[in-house]
C-alpha cells in the first residue's frame, strides 16, 4: 500500500472514518504512514513512528515517495514556519523535518529551506535533555489524543519526550508499560524512568516521567493530568501537591534504554 506524509501542522486521527468520531491521536507535519485501507473520503493509516492505526481525512494526506521511517530530526520550538510554495505551515513542537540537510528538507522531490530549532541526538545526558524537552509542555492542557504543548494526553506526552531523544515508544500507556526493564521501588527510580498507574479494575490508565532532581528528596513525576504538571511520587503513587492527596495508584516502573 502507498506511503503518505502529513502535509499540515497537526492532523486529528479518528477512531472511525468520520469527523464526529473521537480523536485517538494526532499526526504531525512530516510524519509518514502506510495506507491500510480506503473508505470513501477517509484512509486508515498505520504510522511509521509507532505502528498506531487510525483514520485520517484524505484531504489531509499527501503521497510520499521517500518515507522517512526513522524521523529523528524534530522541531523543539513553537515559532517556526516552512514555506511549501502554495502555503506556509506552522511547525508544531515535535514536527519532523524530513531528511534535514544544510538548512533544507526534502519535500515532494525538491529541497525546501527551513529554519527551526531541532532536537539533539547522541547526548548521554538524558536528565538534561528531559528537563529541556518537558519545559514547553508544562501547563499544557490535557487533550485526549493530543501530542503537542497545545494539548496532550499522558501517553502522548511521554511518547513525545522520548521521541525527541530518538526512543520510539508505542502510543498508549498500557503499551508503553510493556517496554524496557522493571524498576522495583520508587526509591530506586531515576530521571527518565516511566511510572504507570492503574484504575480500580487493575487496568493501566496513566503514565508519567520520573524526575529525580535531588536524591535527598522524594522523587517527582511530570505527567498530564488536567494539565502537564509536576507532583511528588512515592511507592503509593502520585501525591498532588495542590490538593494534598493521592490521585493515582502506582502499578509499576519501567526503565527504557
Amino acid at each position: 500500500m502507498p506511503s503518505v506524509i502529513c502535509p499540515l501542522s497537526i492532523v486529528p486521527v479518528r477512531k472511525e472514518p468520520s469527523d464526529r468520531s473521537e480523536m485517538v491521536t494526532q499526526w504531525l507535519f512530516g510524519e509518514t504512514a502506510e495506507v491500510l485501507e480506503r473508505d470513501g473520503a477517509w484512509s486508515r493509516l498505520c504510522f511509521d513512528h509507532d505502528g498506531y492505526e487510525g483514520w485520517v481525512d484524505n484531504k489531509q494526506i499527501t503521497r510520499c515517495l521517500t518515507p522517512n521511517v526513522e524521523p529523528d530530526r524534530r522541531v523543539i520550538d513553537q515559532t517556526s514556519l516552512v514555506d511549501l510554495g502554495d502555503r506556509q505551515v506552522l511547525l508544531p513542537y515535535g514536527a519532523v523535518l524530513p531528511f534535514l540537510q544544510d538548512g533544507t528538507i526534502l519535500w515532494d522531490g525538491r529541497r525546501v529551506p527551513v529554519n527551526a530549532v531541532t532536537n539533539v541526538l547522541g547526548r548521554n545526558d538524558r536528565a538534561g535533555l528531559i528537563e529541556t524537552y518537558i519545559h514547553p509542555f508544562l501547563g499544557a492542557p490535557y487533550l485526549w489524543g493530543g501530542r503537542t504543548p497545545a494539548g496532550v494526553d499522558c501517553s502522548g506526552f511521554t511518547q513525545a519526550i522520548f521521541m525527541l531523544m530518538g526512543i520510539y515508544l508505542r502510543r498508549d500507556a498500557y503499551q508503553q508499560a510493556e517496554e524496557g526493564d522493571p524498576v522495583e521501588f520508587a526509591e530506586l527510580a531515576i530521571t527518565g524512568d516511566l511510572a504507570f498507574f492503574d484504575n480500580a479494575e487493575g487496568r493501566i490508565t496513566h503514565v508519567g516521567i520520573v524526575l529525580r532532581r535531588d536524591h535527598e528528596q522524594p522523587a517527582e513525576i511530570v505527567h498530564a493530568s488536567g494539565h502537564v504538571r509536576i507532583d511528588t511520587l512515592d511507592q503509593q503513587g502520585i501525591f498532588n501537591n495542590q490538593e494534598q492527596r493521592y490521585t493515582h495508584t502506582l502499578r509499576l516502573l519501567r526503565r527504557v534504554a
